[in-house]
Order: structure tokens, then C-alpha cells, then sequence
């Protein structure tokens, strides 16, 4: 019998080309994880992930389902899946789920959180996981930058997509701004993401907190619906996939 089974996996971005399977290249995450379970079950099998993240980007908690017809329970499903891939890719749970539901379709909310190095140099262990811009930045106003970007708007200024055809509306609930030593990790939640928004996002900001923009410049930025507007995209290695959040 077909079952639909959720997964939680982790994965260190930095050697892949992004979430999704492509043809032009073998090194994507779902492209590794669909690969081991046709060798365990024996058939096609299509991972469906909560969001795309891009090449270079991690995850602490990607979600993701598939259908597949096996007599082998959940948890030995993950000991398989973990003992097969790459050890930059790991099942954290794998559960039985409805029929209907869809990790991408059925997700609330999710949570990115960006790290930045302001010190002079990164830790050595880390240096691929946070972005060294090496410079202070101004803290208090990029907090005030972030007001304006609360809320439903069009963020089709913050979106890489220029033909994007969908609707390019999103809710952002929250931007957080949390500063340890001489790092800074921003974390932002909202109910769906645009491709780079979380990225372009961070650039602008970086901008406002290095006083090259002032954060009033925000509401510019999203009436204008252009992406020559915003800011730098800021580097995917410091970009994590932290939370996604489903109604249960």
C-alpha cells in the first residue's frame, strides 16, 4: 500500500547547486535523496521540499514528504536514507503523514536565519556558514529599516525572478536582530519566501546598517516593484533554512 511519508532533514548547502533536481547537474538535495530511496524501494520516487533553497544555502530543518509503497517502518526508512547519502545530508525524522498533505502547499510559516561576521575575521570551523563582511554596522537603524518591511506587501523589488508570472505578494511577520560579540544573526519569518528575497533582503539592510541608505528608503524601494532599487544580494553561505511551520 502507498503511504506519503514527511521527513526532516539538515543539510550543509556549500557543494550542492540548490534544492532542486536539475538536468544540467547532478549535485542538488533532492536529486540525492530520490536517488537512494529508488535504489530502497525499487521505483520512482518524487521528494517534494517545503521551499527551494539555492545553491550554497543549508538547512536546519527542511521539511519534505514522498510517496512510496514499503513494508519497512519510518525510523528504518531514516537509518537507510542517513546510511546511504552524503554525510553533509541528514534524515533527522521520517514519519507517516495524510495522503493529501504537501510540505511546500501545506507549510504556514517559515523561519531563514542570516549570519553575519562584523569582527575582523571569521572562526576558523565556521568560515563557511556565516558571511564575513568584516565591517560594524549600525544595528539601531537597520531594526528601523525592517518596520517598513513588516506586513503584506509586494516584495517584487526583492525578488532575483524578473519574470516571475505569480503573484509576487508575501507576508514577512517578523524580522529579528540579535547581536552575539561580533556577530549578527537576523532571523526572518513570514508565510513564503520569493527566489533571493531573503537575500536581497539582508543586502539592503547591510546597506542601511553601513549608512549607505536610510531605512525610511524602504517604502521607496517596495513601491517602486523593481529589483534595481534594493540592495546587494548578500552570499548564500550565510543563509540557513531554520523553521517551517505547519497546522497540525
Amino acid at each position: 500500500m502507498i503511504k506519503n511519508y514527511r521527513m526532516v532533514l539538515e543539510y550543509d548547502g556549500s557543494r550542492y547547486d540548490g534544492w532542486q533536481k536539475q538536468g544540467n547537474t547532478e549535485q542538488t538535495i533532492q536529486g540525492k535523496i530520490e536517488h537512494v530511496l529508488e535504489r530502497m524501494l525499487g521505483q520512482a520516487v518524487e521528494v517534494h521540499g517545503s521551499g527551494r533553497t539555492d545553491a550554497g544555502v543549508h538547512a536546519l530543518a527542511q521539511v519534505a514528504n514522498f510517496h512510496g509503497n514499503t513494508g519497512m517502518r519510518p525510523e528504518e526508512i531514516r537509518e537507510y536514507l542517513n546510511q546511504y547519502l552524503p554525510e553533509d545530508i541528514r534524515i533527522k525524522t521520517v514519519e507517516y503523514v495524510a495522503e493529501r498533505f504537501h510540505s511546500r502547499l501545506h507549510a504556514q510559516e517559515k523561519t531563514y536565519l542570516y549570519q553575519i561576521e562584523m569582527g575582523k575575521k571569521k572562526q576558523v570551523f565556521e568560515r563557511k556558514y556565516i558571511y564575513g563582511l568584516f565591517k560594524e554596522l549600525d544595528i539601531d537603524a537597520m531594526e528601523r529599516a525592517a518596520t517598513f518591511l513588516i506586513g503584506e506587501h509586494d516584495f517584487k523589488s526583492f525578488c532575483a525572478n524578473k519574470k516571475m508570472k505569480k503573484s509576487t505578494v508575501r507576508v514577512l511577520k517578523q524580522i529579528e536582530f540579535k547581536q552575539q560579540g561580533s556577530r549578527l544573526l537576523i532571523r526572518f519569518t513570514g508565510n513564503g519566501f520569493l527566489y533571493n528575497m531573503v537575500r536581497i533582503l539582508t543586502g539592503t539592510l547591510i546597506e542601511v546598517g553601513l549608512g549607505q541608505r536610510k531605512a525610511e528608503e524602504m517604502k521607496k524601494i517596495l513601491n517602486s516593484k523593481d529589483r534595481n532599487e534594493a540592495g546587494f544580494t548578500a552570499p548564500p553561505e550565510g543563509l540557513f533554512l531554520e523553521q517551517v511551520c505547519y497546522k497540525e
